[in-house]
C-alpha cells in the first residue's frame, strides 16, 4: 500500500486550522491503515508526547466547519461524532515512536516529505512576491518619472542676444 501512496495524496490532506499545516486523524488513520479509534487510542495512552503545538482537538465551530465543506454523504458521517485530532508536523513525527508498524513507518516518512515540499512552495512564492513587489515599484518609479516629463511645462523661450534686422 505505502507504494501507492502518492506525495500529491498526502499533500492533498494537508489543512491549514488555526494558522498550523495539519493532518486529521481521518486522514491519518486511512495513510497508516489502523482505523481512527485505535490512533486515537494510541494517542491517548501517550498524551504526553503531544502537546498542543504538536496536536489538538478541533473545536465545536472548527469541527462543524469541517463537516459541512468535507462531508456530504450518510456514509461519510459514520465515524463522526467526535472532534477530529489535528496533527502537526511535529505531531505526525511523534506518530512513529507511537505506531510502530513498517506502514506507519514509511507512510511517517512520506509525510515529512510533504510538509517539507509545502513548505519550499509556500517560501518559493513568497520570494515570488517579493520580487514582483519590487518589480512593480521600479515601474511606478519609471512611470512617474515620464509623468512629470509629460506634464511638465515647456521650457521658456530664450532671448536672442544682439539686434534684430
Amino acid at each position: 500500500m505505502t507504494d501507492l501512496v502518492l506525495p500529491v495524496d498526502i499533500e492533498s490532506k494537508i489543512l491549514l486550522i488555526r494558522g498550523h499545516k495539519v493532518i486529521l486523524d481521518r486522514d491519518l488513520s486511512i495513510l497508516y491503515e489502523v482505523n481512527t479509534k485505535a490512533l486515537k487510542q494510541a494517542v491517548r495512552r501517550n498524551i504526553e508526547r503531544f502537546p498542543k503545538d504538536f496536536m489538538f482537538e478541533l473545536n465545536k465551530e472548527e469541527f462543524a466547519d469541517w463537516r459541512s465543506q468535507f462531508v456530504t454523504s450518510k456514509g461519510d458521517k459514520m465515524g463522526l461524532r467526535y472532534s477530529p485530532m489535528a496533527f502537526t508536523e511535529q505531531g505526525v513525527a511523534m506518530l512513529s515512536s507511537v505506531l510502530k508498524s513498517k506502514t506507519a513507518i514509511q507512510i511517517n516518512i512520506k509525510i515529512m516529505r510533504a510538509f517539507v515540499r509545502i513548505r519550499q512552495i509556500l517560501s518559493s512564492n513568497a520570494e515570488i512576491k517579493k520580487k514582483l513587489e519590487e518589480h512593480d515599484r521600479k515601474i511606478n518609479t519609471l512611470i512617474s518619472a515620464v509623468q512629470r516629463l509629460v506634464i511638465s511645462p515647456e521650457p521658456k523661450k530664450k532671448r536672442k542676444i544682439g539686434f534684430d534686422s
